[in-house]
């Protein structure tokens, strides 16, 4: 898919005007669809008239570092390899962090289009991401606004970023995390315009606010601020979304969890089992390591099967897998997964023990998170028309998140 959508872009004398594509970490459909229901998104509004506004779906699991990897690849999981945040190296037998592009098993598109010869501007919320998405990446720009002080021309491409966006380095956990990505973007393009741009925001806001919340409205009227600037500025606008969001908690507020390994361990015996949370990174503040998607490798002979009833018998539980039967659904490579793949329902989230997750962080906010089926749509939005060829595509399959590139390179007017 990534090799078909640079090679259909050369073809047609790529890139016409700058494409500028948007991931909103952490946004799903209704949080557009209520912004729009409000009024208060007047640029999408306008390209819901004169270009493209639609929902996709994202890979599964639904969670940030895989779908942006899908994002910039133009495929799934099966093809580029990052099937979490975190994950068990069948290699080593490590837990580890998915953030080193080791693991990486294909080029991204920014790669082959910066071999093209094509200038390329990545800005990522968190630092976790930039070195996956810059791999490879020739005389371009790539830095995080997490570390927007330590740009180097070197390491990033570019320098001194504090002074060129006029805002102070943003905390981590704050709205002020994406709109300094999104105000970085803005002074590049105006500076000197690149052939694409990928801003990968931060979904702070998501993991705390539903929709229809001041503090939802108000980061959307930011972020629908930015993408008229965007525009403005004759650049293509592309918005899709790694995962959407969804309120993990109990009639009492409290987190709606199942801490998987503790059922398992007093059902089989401590070491039986092992449950991986690929949700987990660096900024577990939002969400404790625990999403609706986790992997369980089962040992000492127990068959997964014996698992796999017992874990479907669970209130909250969706679905049970097999590691085949998980791999071809969700176009999942078969050697990075575990035994069982197990997905939570809307309102549940699945966890190892109980004492392996800390939700003091939370200070009794309600737990908002992703990871299962119910977070995988996300919007679709182009500010350009549909070619009649892309506007048939889009009516006859469900849109993926990862098609956003072919659409916005190949698929406007």
């Amino acid at each position: 898919m990534g090799r078909a959508v640079l090679l259909n872009a050369r073809k047609y004398g790529w890139p016409k005007r700058p494409v500028v594509v948007v991931c909103v970490d952490g946004c799903g459909p209704e949080y557009i669809q209520q912004g729009l229901q409000d009024r208060i998104l007047p640029n999408v509004e306008r390209f819901a008239k004169n270009g493209f506004v639609s929902e996709a779906l994202g890979i599964i699991p639904s969670f940030t570092n895989p779908n942006n990897l899908s994002i910039v690849t133009g495929a799934p999981a099966s093809v580029h390899g990052i099937v979490g945040n975190y994950f068990l190296n069948p290699r080593t037998g490590e837990e580890v962090m998915m953030d080193d592009p080791k693991f990486l098993r294909c080029e991204t598109l920014f790669a082959e289009f910066s071999k093209a010869g094509a200038h390329i501007v990545i800005i990522t919320a968190k630092d976790k991401l930039r070195k996956l998405l810059g791999h490879h990446l020739r005389n371009g720009i790539c830095f995080s606004s997490e570390k927007a002080d330590q740009c180097r021309l070197d390491e990033n491409g570019i320098e001194n970023v504090l002074d060129l966006v006029g805002r102070p380095l943003p905390d981590v956990y704050s709205a002020e995390l994406s709109f300094f990505v999104l105000e970085a973007g803005l002074k590049i393009l105006r500076r000197k315009a690149p052939d694409f741009m990928y801003l990968s925001l931060t979904d702070y806001v998501q993991h705390k606010y539903p929709p229809g919340t001041k503090e939802a409205n108000a980061f959307l009227q930011g972020l629908d601020e930015s993408l008229g600037y965007f525009a403005g500025t004759g650049a293509l606008v592309a918005v899709t979304a790694d995962h959407g969001m969804n309120d993990k908690s109990k009639v009492d507020g409290s987190p709606n969890v199942i801490y998987l390994q503790d059922v398992l361990d007093q059902e089989f015996k401590s070491g039986k089992t092992k449950v991986i949370c690929p949700i987990t990174d660096p900024y577990v503040v939002h969400h404790g390591s625990l999403g609706s998607f986790v992997m369980v490798y089962c040992y000492q002979n127990l068959n997964p099967r014996t698992a796999g009833n017992l874990i479907n018998g669970l209130a909250g539980v969706e679905k049970v897998l097999s590691r085949e039967i998980a791999c071809r659904e969700f176009e999942l490579p078969p050697d990075l997964v575990g035994d069982l793949i197990v997905l939570g329902d809307e309102h549940t989230v699945l966890g190892s023990t109980s004492t392996a997750h800390d939700l003091s962080a939370l200070k009794g906010a309600r737990l908002r998170s992703h990871g299962g089926l119910t977070e995988q749509r996300v919007p679709f939005i182009l500010s350009s028309p549909l070619a009649e060829k892309y506007a048939t595509l889009a009516a006859s399959r469900p849109l993926r998140n990862f098609d956003i590139f072919d659409f916005a390179l190949n698929g406007t007017l």
